[in-house]
């Protein structure tokens, strides 16, 4: 899969396993709902890492525990 297919997988990933919804968590992280919405359609290219922190902050979790996952095991990720 493509990073920022990824991404978005290990984001709705974290609001289900905390029963969260993208509306809750764009309210939690400070992070706009459309930016949410384009992470999570896999329309943009790439996610500022401040992005990405910004969403852990609003699920509660590290940088460490966003990316200890197997969806970002270098095999299963392809280049564009």
């Amino acid at each position: 899969m493509k990073l920022n297919e990824a991404v978005s997988k290990r984001i709705a990933e974290l609001c289900a396993q905390r029963r969260m919804t993208q509306y809750a968590l764009s309210l939690k992280s400070g992070v706009p709902q459309s930016t949410l919405s384009t992470i999570m359609n896999c329309t943009f290219p790439s996610v500022k890492l401040r992005i990405i922190y910004e969403i852990c902050e609003g699920l509660e979790i590290s940088l460490g525990e966003f990316f200890d996952s197997p969806v970002f095991v270098r095999d299963n990720i392809m280049d564009d």
